[in-house]
């Protein structure tokens, strides 16, 4: 995006979000205010439309106006992916965005994912369940012990490694 990694860090802070595997809300607010509390660190003039897009991405219907200490893992995890993308980053880096969920939430996720990246949104995905990295990224790179041991579209890989998915990629690179 052509910024100073150093000098423009508050403008990059403004561009990227980041959900953490084991992130957490503040317990004692609302969902709704926990969704304002996020915002205010962003434009004023665009607060109300943040907010409003965040609750339709946790779609969490009228328990969007309950405590957070009262939301079941899954409602926690919609809300926190709704806090990660309602500020329509440039890059989003989600670690394990359907930690937790049902079958049908997951779903709901990863729609979400794909319909955000379509729109313009970079989305760098970090999960250990390979069958959704190869249903949602365009590019992967597998790790082992902490490098890069693979990297490239799944089909392709899919391809190189005669298997029928990134699953088994994953464990022909590693285990052989």
């Amino acid at each position: 995006m052509g910024y100073d990694v150093e000098k423009d860090a508050d403008k990059i802070r403004k561009i990227i979000s980041y959900l953490p595997e084991d992130a957490g809300a503040y317990k004692n607010l609302t969902g709704r205010a926990y969704l304002q509390f996020i915002a205010n660190f962003f434009d004023p003039k665009q607060n109300r439309e943040m907010i409003e897009k965040g609750i339709k991405i946790a779609n969490l219907g009228e328990r969007i106006n309950d405590r957070v200490d009262t939301y079941s893992k899954g409602m926690m995890r919609r809300l926190l992916v709704g806090r990660a993308l309602m500020t329509e980053p440039k890059l989003a880096i989600l670690d394990e965005p359907t930690s937790g969920l049902d079958v049908i939430n997951a779903q709901e996720i990863r729609k979400l994912v794909r319909d955000t990246a379509k729109k313009g949104t970079t989305i760098l995905l970090s999960s250990h369940n390979m069958l959704e990295v190869e249903y949602l990224c365009e590019r992967i790179a597998l790790i082992s012990d902490g490098r890069i041991v693979e990297e490239g579209k799944p089909k392709a890989l899919m391809e190189k490694y005669n298997a029928s998915n990134i699953e088994e990629v994953f464990t022909k690179v590693v285990c052989e």
